[in-house]
């Protein structure tokens, strides 16, 4: 695939299509973001919408994370998918893989992480074209 042919994932549902594909996880959300935070409103709510298939529990679970946080802070409707029972942890999950910044990620990591048990920095979404970052 040539750079001229791909297209950055514009949606939750492509990077979990992207992921099924073979493409990395973790590249393919920070895309969307890029994408996501130069979207209008209109384009952000499609964005979240549309149920992602299924991958693995923690990024099932990350995704949803996603789309509640990033509905909540932009004032969209929160998907009614992220609700879903296979959309939540039974253990936690810490980004970084790090024991010493598990004190640090629980006290820092958004509420639509937390409650999903995955803990990750507060600016675990940040993107150089967010623009509207506090």
């Amino acid at each position: 695939m040539t750079d001229a042919t791909y297209a950055r994932p514009k949606t939750l549902e492509a990077v979990a299509r992207g992921a099924q594909a073979g493409s990395p996880f973790d590249p393919l959300l920070r895309e969307f973001l890029d994408e996501f935070y130069v979207a209008d409103r209109e384009q952000r709510q499609a964005a979240i919408g549309s149920e992602p298939p299924r991958l693995a529990p923690v990024h099932d679970a990350y995704l949803a994370a996603v789309a509640e946080h990033l509905a909540l802070r932009f004032g969209l409707a929160i998907p009614d998918w992220t609700e879903g029972e296979q959309r939540f942890l039974e253990n936690s999950f810490f980004a970084g893989g790090l024991e010493g910044l598990k004190a640090l990620l629980l006290v820092e990591s958004p509420l639509a992480f937390r409650r999903r048990q995955i803990f990750v920095s507060r600016d675990a979404l940040s993107r150089p074209r967010d623009a509207d970052r506090a």
